[in-house]
């Protein structure tokens, strides 16, 4: 299993997540788009039938890919093993969180901030078009150290644990909280399953984040000691129990503040500020935030193989 996990993760790093190729979150997302109106209005109960939905969706989502991984290794174990590692491929988003981060920072170095925010507006929820100079840099970092967990460290935590079954399953659960679970009036009730799903999911990742981006730190020679510092005083001050831990590790280890206010549909939230305002932000800080994502990733890779391969051997690791 750790060959296919390195494979599949050299795999992202070199073609990153191509159109053509046949995402199985796009047959997730088509799932969930096909049961939510029969459950809706069979049954009444919107919790329940938003739990109903959570559990029918990664239960196929794990057992097609572990009945079909195992039918097509029962005709040819490399063809099986190839097949796991385009599943672990497809969950990773290492190259293209750096690819569309920079696809943002290139035109803030040129001071276009008009095309900024438009490149911007591809890769974030939030309102986009009256963001400052500064904002577009904080919402940039924010989203590249949320996704060290969402799109790096929680499918490898899942790879290494239950192969690639275990991987599907888990964004089967990320497809789920993105397409229902919001707390809009729509879905408060509906998708309340999905979201606390999501939650739990991620709740290991997102704490181990802390360390692998602090290591990241030290290795690229910023402050490792104050981005563990910061994520424990502010990692939990995110409505979310798990994206402010990764933010605040890279704020820790830029000397940077994220946070503060934003719009969402027209709509202020102010959102808790992270970390401490050292440095003022600047574009660098994206390639800087890129360059921990891809340390980090890694370092939890290198750590994840050779934990298997101890453990495959009997090897006493205490």
């Amino acid at each position: 299993m750790a060959i296919e996990i390195i494979l599949a993760y050299v795999l992202d790093l070199i073609l990153g997540d191509p159109r053509w190729f046949p995402h199985p979150v796009k047959g997730i997302g088509w799932l969930i788009k096909k049961l939510e109106p029969p459950l809706k209005k069979v049954i009444r109960n919107e919790r329940s039938g938003g739990i109903i939905l959570a559990i029918s969706v990664i239960s196929v989502s794990w057992y097609l890919s572990f009945i079909i991984i195992g039918i097509v290794s029962s005709i040819n174990r490399y063809l099986g093993s190839t097949l796991s590692i385009l599943i672990i491929y497809s969950s990773l988003a290492i190259k293209d969180l750096g690819v569309e981060s920079m696809e943002v920072y290139h035109p803030l170095e040129k001071k276009d901030i008009t095309s900024a925010r438009k490149k911007l507006s591809l890769i974030v929820g939030r309102d986009t078009h009256n963001l400052e100079y500064q904002e577009v840099i904080r919402a940039t970092v924010e989203t590249i150290s949320e996704n060290i967990v969402d799109g790096i460290i929680s499918p490898l935590f899942y790879a290494f644990i239950g192969g690639a079954p275990l991987v599907l399953a888990y964004k089967a659960v990320n497809t789920l909280d993105s397409m229902v679970g919001y707390k809009n009036e729509k879905y408060k009730d509906f998708g309340w399953a999905s979201a606390r799903i999501d939650d739990w999911a991620n709740f290991i990742p997102a704490r181990l984040s802390m360390l692998f981006i602090s290591f990241a730190g030290l290795l690229t020679a910023k402050d490792a000691l104050n981005s563990w510092r910061i994520a424990r005083r502010d990692g939990r001050k995110n409505p979310s129990p798990n994206s402010g831990i990764p933010e605040a590790a890279v704020a820790g280890a830029l000397g940077i503040q994220l946070g503060g206010l934003n719009f969402y549909n027209s709509k202020a939230i102010l959102k808790p500020f992270i970390g401490d305002d050292i440095n003022a932000l600047e574009p660098g800080h994206i390639k800087e935030s890129i360059k921990i994502s891809y340390i980090s990733s890694a370092l939890f890779l290198i750590i994840g193989v050779v934990l298997i391969l101890c453990i495959g051997k009997g090897v006493n690791i205490r």
